[in-house]
């Protein structure tokens, strides 16, 4: 082993060396080697015995010492020292001190040699993945080039020059193929300490891969005038990009297109030809959903915002080019905006308002025990339910043609022993199913909701102010690009989150959890005491009509 038995100018060469290879510190290197030396002597005078091995930084000069742990009784003659001998070497020595005692110049075996080299490399490896690791830890989000080193099961390895990284087969374009010494350019998503291996992780199906070319292609936006506001991808296939300028003299969709399609024909060409459609970015969301379905064109939409879902009609010629072939369209579509999108013609749309027409005629016909026409008339004005004609103004409602003073009051008064009858019926229920009559009590607490709580389980003041907004309103999770819905307790009864979270607070203040001035001043107890729970949602369903916006793809 050359370390081991070199002179005292070849240590510090060999350390250099190495330092200089691996673009290490020189001073992990020397400590590398001091811990293979004292391995090795380790071998020599014992494996309990605590040999300490210094090479001086300077001269290179090699030093073995023994370490003695002083105690009142020796258990382990190997590194333990009696009180009284230690004094023989140092008169001031304490129970607890250590004491170094030199040992000679070794030669060393082969095999201690081998096992020396063994740690050395080992050291060294580890300096240099820790090298490493602090290097690239702060670029995620960056792109990288390298070059094609080895292709190991479908993933490539490649050379970054100072490092190593790692594409995975599944973070690939599909059909790209790779061979060693082929240039690669790539977007760093992850940087993580491993045992073995790789641990740089690139990809080039990762949506923001194609933001960060843009950002090289496009001086606009590597300038910050245009912003990339969302990316959608179907990697290899097609994608979505949706910019904004906060320049109003320069247009989004226009630079990033670049003259004659120059710049969004450069990042085509990266991603082996994946089409691309550049989408002018709108903070209003029936705007943004129309521009991203294009180049569909889309006759109105209909937003539900507490569910972030929007039902888009569009003409039935356009239906198989907003869908897109396999869905492709509307899928992306929805990545870019976040929403739940539906797609519907102008005849189903037409259909679904005439059978929610039928269905609150029909209501008003068999709650109110009114003909058809009156029915039909009061589901024409858009009272969507018996509970708005009881709360309306009877002018407003005396105000529709057909109608006297009489004919309002009298409807109004059918409604509200209409709502009596049903709300005696809930309580009854409540009632069989144990829910107490304090929790009749809490604000905005109705008796189809106490139903509801009884059939899960929600029977006490405490039972409610235990419970989290999600828990009554239900929440949203999105996960590879698919939205699943998990229903809340109070689903179907058209509250907001802003709804629930009011009852919870108003069942925590009955409780005695929180004060008036909790609830009137929100602070951290409060916020803690409704951990979990996300942030209201705002209004009722709205309506919207938007124009079409084109796009450019590439």
């Amino acid at each position: 082993m050359a370390v081991v038995s070199a002179n005292k100018l070849e240590l510090l060469q060999i350390a250099d060396a190495v330092a200089r290879e691996k673009s290490i510190d020189r001073t992990i290197v020397i400590q590398a080697m001091e811990d293979a030396i004292a391995k090795a002597a380790r071998s020599r005078y014992g494996s309990e015995t605590d040999v300490h091995a210094e090479i001086d930084p300077k001269k290179g000069e090699l030093r073995l010492s023994r370490h003695m742990l002083v105690v009142e009784t020796v258990e382990n003659p190997a590194n333990q020292i009696s009180l009284d001998d230690a004094r023989k070497h140092n008169p001031a020595a304490q129970v607890g001190d250590t004491i170094a005692d030199t040992l000679p110049p070794l030669e060393y075996g082969r095999i201690a040699a081998q096992s020396a080299k063994q740690v050395i490399v080992q050291k060294v490896r580890e300096a240099e993945r820790d090298r490493q690791y602090q290097e690239y830890k702060d670029r995620i989000g960056d792109i990288v080039n390298g070059i094609v080193k080895r292709v190991e099961y479908g993933n490539v390895v490649v050379d970054l020059g100072r490092g190593e990284a790692i594409v995975r087969r599944d973070e690939m374009l599909p059909r790209e193929v790779f061979r060693n010494g082929d240039r690669i350019r790539a977007y760093i998503y992850d940087v993580r300490r491993e045992p073995r291996g790789p641990q740089i992780f690139l990809s080039r199906t990762h949506p923001q891969f194609m933001a960060k070319l843009f950002a090289q292609e496009v001086p606009e936006i590597y300038d910050g005038i245009v912003e990339v506001k969302a990316v959608a991808r179907d990697p290899g296939s097609r994608a979505k990009i949706a910019v904004i300028s906060r320049d109003q003299s320069v247009d989004p969709v226009g630079a990033c297109v670049g003259m004659r399609g120059s710049r969004v024909q450069a990042v085509v060409n990266e991603l082996q030809g994946e089409k691309i459609d550049i989408i002018p970015w709108s903070p209003d969301i029936a705007t943004f959903v129309v521009n991203a379905l294009a180049p569909a064109e889309v006759a109105k939409v209909v937003l539900d915002e507490d569910k972030e879902r929007i039902a888009v009609v569009v003409p039935d010629q356009q239906l198989s080019l907003a869908i897109g072939r396999r869905g492709q369209n509307v899928r992306l579509a929805s990545q870019l905006t976040g929403w739940d999108i539906d797609i519907l013609t102008e005849q189903e749309e037409s259909e679904r308002r005439q059978a929610d027409f039928e269905k609150r005629s029909k209501l008003f016909m068999e709650a109110l025990n009114v003909d058809e026409v009156v029915g039909q008339l009061l589901a024409s004005e858009g009272f969507g339910s018996v509970e708005d004609l009881a709360v309306v103004d009877e002018k407003e409602l005396a105000g529709i043609e057909g109608f006297d003073e009489e004919t309002a009051q009298e409807l109004q008064t059918r409604a509200r022993e209409y709502l009596a009858q049903i709300e005696a019926e809930y309580d009854e229920k409540r009632r069989a199913l144990g829910v107490e009559d304090a929790l009749r009590e809490v604000p905005g607490v109705t008796g189809r909701m106490l139903v509801a709580f009884g059939e899960n389980g929600i029977k006490t003041v405490e039972d409610l102010a235990g419970c989290a907004t999600d828990d009554l309103a239900g929440w949203t999770e999105r996960k590879d690009g698919e939205t699943k819905r998990e229903a809340g307790i109070l689903d179907g009864l058209e509250l907001s989150r802003d709804d629930c979270e009011a009852i919870v607070m108003q069942a925590r203040l009955k409780a005695g959890w929180i004060s008036e001035e909790d609830l009137a001043r929100p602070d951290e107890e409060t916020e803690e005491l409704a951990e979990d729970e996300g942030e209201g949602e705002g209004d009722p369903d709205g309506e919207a009509t938007a124009e079409g916006a084109g796009t450019a793809p590439a």
